[in-house]
């Protein structure tokens, strides 16, 4: 299946119904090659992000500002070939949709604090001075204190953009 055609029907899914489908899409992409727990990290950024209002209200809009995670910065033609990966992804995106839907002390949080990751040995973005959180598998996780606006540089290394 073609990025483009998830990103369109996310499009037309009605709220909250389409955010799973973007979280989903953007674990996958993110991390499809790194552990459970680094995917769970994905998706805790994307969630502690929407929760901050700085990026869009809903999931689809934070994971489709401009430039800051992956769903923006790969190719719409992407083929997502890998199915075992996609269904790995599509599990973590609603476990962690529903253990975010906890009170914030009850979540088993991974990356407490952490709104930014990069791959560190593909990246070096300019808020990465900022508090590592934790690195599991390819991807350091910071605390920004000051989120940055959707212009900042990406949070996505190129690495992840092969199926």
């Amino acid at each position: 299946m073609k990025l483009s055609f998830i990103l369109w029907l996310a499009q037309i899914l009605p709220q909250p119904a389409a955010d799973p489908l973007c979280l989903a899409t953007t674990v996958y992409l993110e991390a499809r090659d790194q552990s459970e727990l680094g995917q769970r990290a994905v998706a805790e950024v994307a969630l502690r992000r929407r929760d901050s209002g700085q990026w869009g209200e809903s999931v689809c809009e934070v994971v489709t500002a401009r430039k800051q995670f992956a769903p923006t910065i790969v190719h719409p033609g992407l083929r997502m070939k890998n199915l075992q990966a996609w269904e790995r992804a599509v599990q973590v995106a609603f476990q962690a949709q529903q253990d975010w839907q906890l009170p914030a002390g009850e979540r088993r949080e991974v990356v407490p604090g952490a709104s930014h990751f990069a791959a560190l040995d593909l990246a070096n973005p300019a808020w990465a001075t900022a508090p590592r959180v934790a690195t599991i598998g390819d991807h350091t996780f910071f605390r920004v204190q000051r989120l940055t606006p959707p212009a900042a540089p990406a949070s996505v290394a190129s690495h992840h953009l092969a199926p």
